[in-house]
């Protein structure tokens, strides 16, 4: 079996995410698009973003070049272990943005997620981020930074709202996610060593704790989760 890593189109990295990401929701602003063959065959993608703040590397003395977030991993039935498949696309993402020097992602315990695919990497673990807050809008919950539009792309709907309109959101407050670093040189990678934790127990029957068993490249996919 052969496994490729390439640029995609964003038509392509949109169809993976609606069709095999939980979310079902393609991140906004500017992407990283890694499309993920199998013996030639699709079979998802893997997407990098600036993060949802633009402050994302300011805690390792890192400008917004620097340091970029792994925002959606979206992968059907598939062979190679995702920790694989992710540390492909860390070939390229180096290759394409030789100035950036680590990558951030993020797993919610609200979906089960732990990081499984983090320990499998070798990824640093990092503890919880900061308790965040919520808005009901269509159905979904979505966090409040997209109430206000951020300059990297199109106005997502919530944003094009009234002020009033927003106030009207229900709201609600969500516990903090599970932080996951990788460098990508061996002098960040020094800097970021002191701050390694203990990895979290994956939760048991889930996704997560069949990687742990060795069973990681029979799942059909395990997403990451953004914001």
């Amino acid at each position: 079996m052969t496994l490729k890593v390439a640029p995609c189109s964003h038509e392509a990295a949109k169809y993976a995410v609606l069709n095999w990401h939980y979310s079902e929701a393609m991140p906004i602003g500017k992407l990283v698009r890694y499309g993920v063959w199998e013996d030639d065959q699709y079979i998802g993608v893997v997407l990098y973003g600036r993060g949802a703040s633009p402050a994302l590397g300011a805690p390792f003395d890192l400008s917004q070049t620097e340091c970029c977030e792994l925002v959606r991993v979206a992968l059907k039935e598939h062979k190679s272990p995702v920790s694989q498949i992710v540390a492909a696309t860390f070939t390229r993402l180096k290759r394409d943005n030789p100035g950036l020097r680590l990558v951030v992602s993020f797993a919610d315990p609200e979906q089960g997620h732990s990081g499984g695919i983090y320990k499998a990497g070798n990824w640093i673990y990092n503890g919880i981020s900061p308790s965040s807050e919520e808005v009901l809008f269509r159905g979904k919950w979505t966090h409040t930074r997209m109430l206000r539009p951020t300059g990297w792309g199109s106005v997502p709907k919530i944003a094009q709202l009234s002020d009033a309109d927003k106030a009207k959101l229900p709201r609600r407050k969500r516990s903090g996610k599970h932080r996951y670093l990788y460098p990508l040189d061996k002098q960040m990678r020094r800097r970021i060593q002191p701050l390694r934790l203990p990895y979290p127990h994956a939760v048991e029957g889930s996704e997560e704790s069949r990687i742990a068993s060795g069973d990681e490249g029979q799942v059909r996919s395990l997403p990451t989760a953004l914001g």
